[in-house]
């Protein structure tokens, strides 16, 4: 057995369904990922097949690993945006680019993903000794699955690929661990909870990763406090549920803000409470309590008063209990919160209604977000968005009903990200409608991926926003997308009615359902409007 067949045995022992990537790299140039029964899928560029592992890893709470591999030199050059993407988000991928031969690699220019992926990475390592790959592909994995989910990378010189191994590669595969908190800080901080006023939980994307969906909602229910999410843990609340804020991002519900300009104890766990332009506004004033998983968050940005380390499903499940132990029944408070949050919902979506209601031509794309939630059930939908107004659009307004259901993001905001996340998103759930929105910069840099959707039969739909600028940025474009959908061998239809734009989602869905990739590119105005009322 050389070192290739020793990596792709690793990756089948690991429960890894897909290899994304793109050749040259022996895992799919010999054939021996498929010889283990793993599905290879080559993109049209590199990044996005880092962004289909990206979505493997998220949607399945960690519990699947997306791998990735690529050619050495320019492969592993273009593919460290998407790299960089994964760590920005916290998502868990193991990459394993080709590295130039031994004896080159580290004569310069030659690019050496060893030296050049550590600061996006939170492992990497370079395998050299062909009976080191069981112990450098499980500390790769572990890494991956364990504590903070990040990316970690192995880079391959070309000629160790085939270098024969001493013995027979005995593998077996990694675990999964969690760290609870400290029982006496659980203790001191349910006290603080009970005692507060007016308490927002605000939920992070450690949340999805704990599957702590129940023990959020059971703590929010218990207190009676209202609860709001990041936009990388949207969807970790249901957002019909009375208690709901929504999302906090760079536009957000006027709920959200009424509620963060009330509080006087906001409770964050599963979050960095990383100060972004697509996080949440901390208000000044409050007492802070942080629970995450990587202490390196604590007090990064925000400092707190009160502070726990650990999962947080195992955080929410004592503090549930903690709170539950001084409570015998109801607050009393219920029906005020709910009263108040509902007020301030509404008089927010008396402002937006024209917009999303609008008839003018070009169509308002704040018509395209309303006929979406029309049309579409959200239990049945996973639904993601590409960067700048695509996202801003699409966060306030769309109700995530279930966990997982919505891709956010936005540490880090390169355009194109969400063609991939949907490919991923579809391959995990092909029961489900799997949406991703572009604007004009997006659908420039990973539009033909959408050949990627046909070749592969993964029928996404693709809704482009087409305004023929970067509207945001005054920049014109060009192109009719439609015809670009139908030559790369989907379905492609354009709109500019704004009566058709249901009509349009259903003849899509109904496509996809079929089993072809649809791309709907919709004319629109040039709305540069969020909602902002947070800086009110």
């Amino acid at each position: 057995m050389d070192v290739n067949q020793a990596i792709a045995r690793t990756l089948k022992e690991e429960g890894v369904e897909y290899l994304f990537g793109f050749p040259s790299n022996p895992l799919f140039d010999t054939g021996a990922a498929e010889a283990e029964g793993i599905r290879t899928i080559i993109t049209r560029q590199e990044r996005t097949a880092v962004h289909m592992a990206d979505a493997v890893g998220r949607l399945s709470s960690g519990e699947r690993v997306g791998a990735f591999a690529c050619q050495h030199g320019p492969g592993t050059e273009n593919s460290f945006g998407g790299v960089a993407q994964a760590y920005g988000e916290s998502a868990p991928i193991v990459a394993i680019p080709a590295g130039y031969d031994e004896a080159k690699t580290d004569v310069d220019p030659k690019f050496s993903s060893l030296v050049n992926y550590q600061h996006v990475s939170k492992s990497c390592e370079q395998l050299t000794k062909p009976d080191a790959v069981g112990e450098t592909m499980r500390r790769a994995f572990s890494a991956a699955r364990n504590g903070r989910p990040r990316p970690a990378v192995v880079e391959v010189p070309k000629d160790v690929f085939y270098t024969d191994l001493s013995e027979d590669l005995e593998y077996r595969p990694t675990d999964s661990n969690r760290s609870g908190p400290d029982p006496d800080g659980v203790d001191e901080i349910a006290d603080v909870l009970l005692e507060a006023k007016n308490p927002v939980i605000f939920a992070g994307q450690g949340v999805h990763y704990a599957e702590a969906w129940d023990e959020l909602r059971e703590l929010a229910e218990t207190l009676e406090a209202p609860v709001a999410t990041s936009l990388n843990g949207k969807s970790a609340f249901p957002e019909d549920h009375p208690l709901s804020l929504g999302a906090a991002s760079k536009s957000e519900p006027g709920q959200l803000a009424h509620f963060m300009r009330e509080t006087d104890v906001l409770f964050g766990v599963g979050c960095s409470f990383t100060e972004t332009a697509y996080g949440v506004t901390v208000p000044d004033g409050p007492t802070i309590v942080h629970s995450t998983l990587d202490s390196t968050d604590i007090d990064k940005d925000v400092e707190s008063d009160y502070s726990l380390v650990g999962d947080a499903k195992l955080t929410l499940d004592a503090l549930v209990d903690s709170v539950d132990a001084q409570v015998d029944d109801s607050r009393g408070r219920f029906d005020d919160v709910v009263s108040e949050i509902e007020d301030a919902r509404e008089a927010w979506l008396d402002e937006w209604r024209p917009k999303l209601t609008s008839e003018e031509t070009p169509i308002n794309p704040y018509r395209v977000i309303h006929e979406l939630t029309e049309v579409l059930d959200a239990e049945d939908t996973i639904i993601t968005h590409d960067a700048g107004n695509p996202r801003d659009f699409l966060a306030p307004f769309w109700e995530s009903t279930e966990p997982l259901s919505y891709i956010g993001w936005g540490k880090t905001t390169q355009l194109g990200y969400g063609l991939g996340l949907a490919l991923g998103a579809k391959l995990l759930h092909p029961d489900k409608h799997c949406i991703n929105i572009m604007g004009d910069g997006a659908i420039g840099m990973t539009g033909l991926d959408f050949e990627t959707a046909a070749r592969e039969d993964i029928p996404i739909l693709t809704i482009h926003l087409n305004n023929y600028e970067m509207a945001s940025y005054d920049t014109p474009f060009s192109g009719d997308f439609a015809d670009v959908g139908e030559a790369l061998g989907g379905y492609g239809e354009r709109v500019e009615d704004p009566d058709e734009v249901g009509p349009a989602i259903e003849r899509a869905i109904e496509q996809t359902e079929s089993g072809t990739p649809a791309l709907l590119e919709i004319i629109t105005s040039k709305e540069t409007e969020l909602s902002r009322p947070d800086l009110e």
